[in-house]
């Protein structure tokens, strides 16, 4: 097939010279040609010659050049002339033309004729034109004799049109066709027209190509109608010539709708056309697009044009060849070598559009914008979205917006970024900045799914682009790292996580911007931290690092540097970061083979790690919060797999030694010294012989370190002398524990005896001595119940575990012991305001942390508190007086001398105040996530051996209920922490970023869906917890439980089961809320927790699909709704079935049945312990009413009965009594119930559709009636402020009046004026009762304005306005169904809620005898005109309008 070719004007001109000059033999001289002239010259005697020669044209035969003798223009004047002034004409321009006929019959002759001709004098060309035209040319622009010459060439061109090139190279029919073109005149336009379009429809395809192609250059503007005409219809005829007719079309002026029409033709053909087509046609389309039917193109085009379709295949043919022939060149190679250049010409051409056309740009996006959600978005789309937003600068908030509404609806996810980068990288790679500048605002966003997806594009920029686009996306990311917004630094350093880990190669290139954040570690967290110094490790330590020897030398002075720090913040970055190096060194070293797990280090990459240990060690060893961050900071390494086995065996023995020489003693040795309280050891979960057996030393040197603190004593110790401090004591046993589990594989056989051994502690339980003890008593005890439940704690995480029997009854024995002590604990902090507890967890964020206290003694000396306690927190007490002890102790004052009489009016007072240790969390041991496995356990059979391991007897264990509270309750917390999204738990202004995650570091190891799987595994454990406390509260209501809310231990039982049920629930909302569901990836975990709740049911025996499962799913948990013991219970179940509608396709069928719950909530006495003044109840009673309102299928019905069934029993009612049908609707939450109720009305009316006069009569006269219903509920709701005249209830008023009169003007009074005429009636009906209604708020206005409430009168210049607009609108109405005369305006008096007029200085002046009702706006009937009659008088509307003058004070 012969390859087309498009040619522009230049191009045609280019070609025709190029054709002529191959044509020509050596130029020749002067001399040369006047001596040849006289043998060649042309001596045929036909008028044509004798006329040429006359005028100045000398015919040449042979190759050899037609002359010219005179300029151009005199030749063509002079032949006109002679023509003209012939004896014969008109008959001699027949004879002209035949004698050129006959002498183009010769070859060569017809083809100088079509060539230039040759200036005899050279000067004469600085005169005319730098081109000479050839003779036929010449011809043409003689008007009487184009149409016979025209007629001779078009008679003559067929006999080359398929014949091959001659030997000279020139191309007779383009060299014939192109003497048409730049016709100073066409005689005959549509001869010519019609001559050309028959030529074309014999010619072969690369002629007809050339043919189009010129007819913009040949045909003038009358002729382009009907050129367009016919190329339309060979436009449907010959598909090989779509892309040159597309061409002309867009170069011809045409009618508009002509080019509708042949825009429709080609984009129906846009499937099939070929790669090399597809820029030409784009760009016809794009421009015959117009202002007004843009978006419909748009959307036509983004359907039929599949890029995906043209771009894999080539590119997967170009890749194919490559590896077979990298040097043949062939047709199809021509193909693969254009195909890149043809995509990026067609996104050049739509670059270039959408940056000139506003209209394009703008209808593009709201074409993207208009994607149903279930339609499937093309890669197409996105290249789109990046492009116009580097494009149009003006665009660029539109494209944002349209880009995050599409992630947050999960239309748009990484499968299809990562496609559109694969597809058009190529296109992206020169946007590459705006791609970046886009993925940085996208970080600005709150929704993490957004920053989720602005993350992806910093990792496949670098992924997919060169180095620059590589160095400017990781600046972009340290940028990011740099800002100090938590969940931003956060998303940044997972990315450069992520890179450094794909492609370390490159990322080691861009280390020193890495680097560079090591100048801001004061603004991160310590997770943070640790991803820092990761990374750098990674990049430091990996393989073939010798390229990286500087990065280490730059981490190992950082890393020293900080750990010689006074400075006690920057000592603990540089221990996390020290040991996040260690991890790295001893972990990547290691790798080998996949036959052989690890390898041995060698001596001295051992010798390199042990050092770096050492140092850390030996540099904190002096502080007991260095200490212990050390401590948890190794075990996170051990737990984590990053410790060689060579590290653990030198670690292991002396981690041990010095954890059984610190905290370890004998059972039968007796701590020695004065202390305050009787020393026992307690807690043991079996009986010892004094000869054997241990004990935890914790009283001792607890009592050693406050001894420590006051009386410097221990500070003049030995210098070998280690410091022990109890703080230690829980990190050590976790260091311990994992250091055992690793190299034992998780067997604890070693260690066990420290589950059941008892601690030296004094009797806790305070009794009556509480009131007795001292302040600083008081706080000893709160500091050893502290770190007694931390060391319990540990406990706990180590041995949960083990499988067993008897360790687990051991461990459940712990968690009694647990609950026990905390309540012991909230005892004693009841009585000990202002008290710092010891720290737990040692990470920065808890530098700062101090405890929320509840009493009124704590908030009057609660700065003095933060001071006095801050050593106690800090826990610093080294004996020796080091510049970091100095350092430590510059931060506090000692305890101010006023706490004794403090401590004196707090035990006369007996000061009782609830304290919750929910406050305390930060100085609690966060327990492990595998800590929830004991959710599993059942029955327990624990064996007491004697001496001689005998089974001695047998003890039955259970997870008792508190013990479930308690694990419910931290899991539910964790789930809060970890799967709610950071930005919708906002801390107050100025308070530390970190606290939120203060007691979650080992959680926030681990990823959101790692925790989701392990709590999808505990699913059915918690499911049997559920249903036993469903049958417990079934037999409660079943039996006479009167004496449930009195105080005994069945009250507190139904307390603590009440709140098991609520964990529970909150587990099960917090879980299935998780956003993450929705990522293809985590699919699966949605079907598997779905598949557990649906199996309770009933066996499922074969795969079911989503909706079946949500279906069943709710089926059972709706189930639980007659139980639920509080009001609480009740609203987190609603927002569970919710939840689970929310992953339905087809949530309708149960909306009503969630309206139905929340009703029956609303409905219920609840007996338990409900509090209707507290805020909490407010809040859920407010989220419980607006689920109903929102869910019901009729809202403006569930309003009315409220309103006017269950506020009339209300009034009716006692002072404290409650309304019969709705018992949580009392006096205490009436505003609620009536700010809701506002609420959810105005929102109803506001999105109903205001309707059009070519609605049917059925539709008009339903939504008048709904519109009926609407205001007599606002009507019921307004008036009721004259019962409930509250400031609340008064604000609800203005603020939902005003927008319910707004949403009357834009929705109702569009249908009451083309319903007038039909429903007078209705209309008059309406208005009446919406009147009196604006009335009142009128009264309201003025009511504000006498009591002079700022909070009032701040809404009511805004209401006025609305009432005025309503006066006005509601007489337009009138005036455009020709009733005028039936409306008349007067001045409405003010008055307050009761009616009385409201006196003012301008009023006074007024005519003492003027009523309202003469005031008023009055709209008769008697006025409307009905078939040409009047009738009588009968009602009167009145409209109220509130002049300003009156009101002026």
């Amino acid at each position: 097939m012969i390859s087309k070719r498009r040619l522009s004007k230049s191009e045609n001109k280019e070609t025709l010279m190029e054709d002529a000059s191959k044509a020509r033999k050596q130029p020749l001289s002067k001399k040369t040609k006047e001596s040849y002239a006289s043998n060649e010259v042309e001596e045929n005697d036909t008028i044509f010659v004798r006329l040429l020669k006359t005028s100045g044209l000398i015919l040449k035969t042979g190759d050899n050049q037609n002359q010219l003798a005179v300029d151009q223009i005199v030749f063509q004047k002079k032949l006109f002339q002679s023509l003209r002034k012939h004896p014969s004409y008109p008959k001699v321009i027949e004879e002209f033309v035949d004698g050129l006929e006959s002498y183009i019959e010769d070859h060569d002759s017809f083809r100088n004729c079509l060539l230039s001709c040759e200036r005899l004098h050279d000067d004469e060309a600085s005169m005319g034109a730098s081109y000479s035209k050839s003779l036929i040319k010449l011809l043409l622009g003689i008007d009487i004799l184009q149409p016979a010459i025209i007629k001779t060439l078009f008679e003559k061109l067929p006999e080359f049109l398929f014949k091959s090139v001659s030997s000279d190279g020139i191309n007779m029919p383009r060299l014939i066709f192109s003497q048409l073109k730049w016709l100073d005149r066409i005689v005959d336009g549509k001869d010519l027209t019609a001559k050309i379009m028959q030529l074309i429809s014999i010619a072969p395809v690369y002629l007809q190509h050339d043919f189009v192609t010129s007819l913009p250059e040949i045909l003038g503007d009358a002729q382009h109608a009907d050129v367009g005409k016919e190329l339309s219809d060979l436009l449907m005829e010959n598909t090989p010539l779509t892309v040159p007719i597309l061409d002309v079309l867009s170069s011809l002026q045409l009618d508009t709708r002509f080019l509708a029409k042949v825009r429709q033709l080609v984009m129906d053909k846009l499937s099939s056309v070929m790669l090399d087509d597809l820029p030409v046609i784009i760009k016809f389309i794009l421009h015959s697009i117009t202002a007004t039917n843009a978006l419909e193109v748009i959307s036509e085009l983004r359907e039929k044009l599949d890029i995906q379709h043209f771009i894999l295949p080539s590119w997967f043919q170009a890749s194919q060849i490559k590896l077979k022939s990298k040097g043949r060149a062939s047709s199809s190679g021509y193909q693969e070598d254009n195909s890149p250049n043809c995509v990026m010409l067609l996104f050049d051409i739509l670059k270039s559009t959408l940056r000139y056309e506003k209209v394009i740009s703008e209808a593009w996006i709201k074409a993207i914008e208009n994607i149903a959600p279930e339609s499937e978005h093309q890669s197409f789309d996105l290249a789109m979205i990046f492009i116009i937003y580097s494009t149009n600068t003006q665009a660029k908030k539109n494209i944002e917006r349209v880009l995050k509404n599409k992630i947050r609806s999960g239309c748009i996810q990484e499968q299809l970024l990562q496609s559109t980068f694969y597809i058009h990288f190529m296109v992206l790679k020169d946007i590459c900045p705006s791609i970046l500048l886009l993925a940085q605002s996208l970080f600005h966003s709150q929704d993490q799914n957004i920053i989720l997806f602005g993350s992806l594009l910093y990792k496949y920029s670098f992924n997919f682009f060169d180095t620059y686009c590589q160095q400017e996306a990781v600046g972009a990311l340290v940028t990011h790292v740099c800002s100090g917004n938590e969940t931003e630094v956060d998303t940044a350093l997972d990315v450069l996580l992520a890179l450094t880990g794909l492609n370390p190669s490159a990322m080691r290139l861009n280390a020193v911007f890495v680097k560079g954040i090591l100048d801001y570690l004061d603004n991160l967290s310590p997770q943070q931290i640790r991803k820092l110094f990761y990374i750098l490790s990674m990049l430091a330590f990996s393989k073939h690092h010798e390229a990286s020897t500087h990065i280490q030398d730059d981490m190992h002075l950082v890393v020293r540097k900080q750990l010689s720090s006074t400075i006690f913040k920057y000592k603990l970055i540089g221990i996390i970061g020290a040991v996040t190096m260690a991890g790295i060194m001893a972990t990547d070293r290691s790798r080998s083979t996949l036959t052989q797990r690890r390898v041995d280090l060698s001596n001295e990459q051992c010798k390199q790690v042990t050092s770096l240990l050492q140092l850390v060690h030996s540099c904190s060893e002096q502080s007991p919060r260095a200490s212990a961050l050390y401590y948890d900071e190794f075990a996170n390494l051990i737990q984590e797999g990053k410790m060689t086995p060579e590290t653990l065996e030198w670690i292991g023995p002396t981690i041990f030694n010095d954890f059984q020489e610190a905290f370890v003693v004998d059972f039968c040795v007796v701590p020695e010294g004065d202390f305050p309280f009787p020393v026992k050891a307690l807690y043991g979960l079996e009986e010892y012989d004094t000869r054997d057996g241990i004990v935890i030393n914790l009283l001792p040197l607890l009592f050693s370190q406050e001894f420590a603190e006051e009386g410097g004593q221990m500070t003049s110790q030995e210098p070998g002398q280690k410091l022990v401090s109890p703080l230690c004591l829980a990190p050590n046993f976790r260091l311990l524990r994992l250091c055992v589990a690793r190299q034992h594989n998780g067997n604890l056989e070693e260690i066990d005896g420290l589950l059941d051994c008892p601690v030296f502690l004094t009797d806790l339980e305070p009794g009556e001595k509480l009131e007795s003890m001292s302040l600083k008593e008081r706080s000893f005890m709160c500091s050893l119940i502290f770190l007694t439940l931390n060391w319990f704690r540990e406990v706990v995480n180590a041995f949960c575990r083990q499988t067993s029997p008897e360790m687990k009854g051991k461990v459940l024995s712990r968690l009694k012991d647990i609950v026990e002590l905390q309540e012991i604990l909230e005892k004693y902090l009841a009585v000990t305001p202002d008290y710092v507890p010891p720290l737990a967890n040692f990470d920065l964020e808890t530098l700062d942390v101090i405890p929320h206290s509840s009493s009124a003694a704590s908030a009057k000396n609660k700065k003095r508190g933060k001071i006095g306690r801050k050593r106690k927190a800090d826990g610093s007490k080294a004996p020796s007086p080091d510049t970091l002890s100095k350092e430590d102790n510059s931060e506090c004052d000692a305890m101010p001398t006023g706490r004794s009489q403090l401590d004196k009016e707090l035990i006369g007072k007996k000061v009782k105040t609830s304290v919750s240790l929910q406050n305390y969390s930060a100085f609690f041991r966060e327990m492990d996530i595998e800590v929830f496995s004991v959710l599993q356990c059942g029955l327990v059979t624990k064996f007491i051996l004697d001496t001689e391991m005998h089974t001695e007897a047998t003890e039955v264990v259970q997870l008792g209920p508190p013990e479930l509270l308690f694990l419910l309750e931290d899991l539910s917390h964790k789930l809060d922490n970890m799967l709610t999204p950071s930005f919708t738990k906002r801390n107050p202004f100025l308070k530390n970023k970190g606290n939120r995650n203060i007691g979650f570091s080992h959680l926030h190891q681990r990823s959101a869906p790692e925790i989701v799987h392990y709590v999808v595994q505990l699913l059915t454990p918690m499911c049997n917890h559920l249903e036993n406390i469903h049958n417990y509260f079934q037999c409660s209501d079943a039996e006479d439980h009167s004496e449930v809310g009195g105080p005994g231990v069945k009250a507190q039982e139904y307390h603590i089961m009440a709140s098991c049920y609520q964990r529970l629930l909150q587990i099960f909302h917090g879980l299935f809320a998780w956003s993450g569901f929705f990522h293809i990836g985590n699919h699966n975990l949605l079907y598997s927790a779905l598949e557990i709740l649906a199996s309770r049911l009933k066996q499922i025996e074969h795969e079911q699909s989503l909706e079946e499962l949500v279906s069943q799913s709710f089926n059972y948990l709706q189930n639980f709704h007659p139980s639920i013991p509080s009001f609480q219970c009740g609203l987190y179940l609603i927002r569970l079935l919710m939840v689970l509608l929310e992953k339905s396709t087809a949530p309708a069928p149960k909306k009503e049945k969630i309206a139905s719950l929340a009703r029956q909530c609303l409905c219920r006495v609840w007996s338990h312990g409900e509090k209707e003044k507290s805020s909490i109840f407010n809040e859920h009673l407010h989220d419980m009413l607006c689920i109903y309102l929102e869910h019901t299928d009729n809202v403006l019905k569930a309003i009315e009965e409220i309103a006017g069934i269950g506020v009339p029993e209300l009034i009716n009612s006692p002072k404290d009594a409650s309304s019969s049908t709705f018992p949580t609707l009392t006096r205490h939450t009436f505003v609620i119930f009536f700010r809701v109720m506002m609420a959810e009305l105005e929102k109803t009316v506001k999105g109903l559709q205001a309707g059009t006069a070519a609605d049917s009569q059925q539709i008009h006269e339903e939504k008048l009636l709904y519109w009926n219903m609407a205001v007599r509920d606002f009507s019921i709701l307004i008036n009721l402020m004259k019962v409930f005249d509250s400031h609340p209830v008064l604000h609800v008023c203005l603020k939902y009046g005003r927008l319910f009169v707004e949403a009357f003007l834009k929705q109702c009074m569009p249908l009451l004026d083309f319903s007038f005429r039909k429903h007078r009636e209705d209309v008059l009906s309406l208005l009446e009762t919406f009147q009196l209604d604006t009335r009142l708020l009128h009264h309201l206005c003025g009511h504000s304005k006498i009591h002079q409430d700022m909070r009032l009168t701040k809404h009511v210049p805004l209401l006025k306005k609305t009432l005025e607009l309503l006066v006005c609108r509601v007489k337009a109405m009138l005036v455009l169904n020709n009733c005028r005369e039936a409306f008349w305006l007067g001045n409405l008096k003010n008055r307050d809620l009761q009616g009385e007029e409201i006196i003012s200085q301008n009023s006074q002046e007024s005519t003492a005898d003027e009523s309202e009702g003469g005031t008023s706006s009055q709209m008769t009937k008697s006025k409307a005109t009905e078939d040409g009659e009047e009738n009588e008088a009968s009602d009167e509307e009145k409209e109220q309008y509130s002049d300003e003058s009156d009101n002026s004070d």
